[in-house]
């Protein structure tokens, strides 16, 4: 099992920047992924950025150049750094890490960008 408690989200204005940040409940060495997804009402859980235990990273398309996934490994944190926020982003942000074959979800931070 691996727990996964998500901090940081919050209001902030278009351009603005958020990092948010999740700590694992094992070390994130022995985790094969840990990353972020994003959801809003009526739609598809979609991929925000995740980084493989080789430090592979990936990012949808639509955050690239201004997202920017990092972790702790010390403090088992991944951080997920957002600049440039646009009224698009908003969504419930989750926490992601995979272990093994299990996969496992973070309660959700919910991020608005609004004036």
């Amino acid at each position: 099992q691996v727990q996964l408690v998500e901090s940081g989200g919050g209001l902030v204005q278009p351009g603005g920047s958020l990092r948010l940040s999740c700590a694992a409940s094992r070390s994130i060495y022995t985790l094969n992924a840990m990353g972020w997804y994003r959801q809003n009402p009526g739609k598809q859980r979609e991929l925000v950025a995740v980084m493989t235990s080789g430090s592979v990273t990936n990012y949808a398309d639509s955050v690239k150049g201004r997202f920017t996934i990092s972790s702790d490994n010390p403090k088992n944190t991944v951080y997920l750094q957002m600049n440039s926020l646009k009224p698009d982003d908003t969504a419930v942000y989750y926490c992601y890490a995979k272990y093994i074959s299990m996969e496992f979800w973070g309660q959700g931070t919910q991020v608005t960008v609004s004036s």
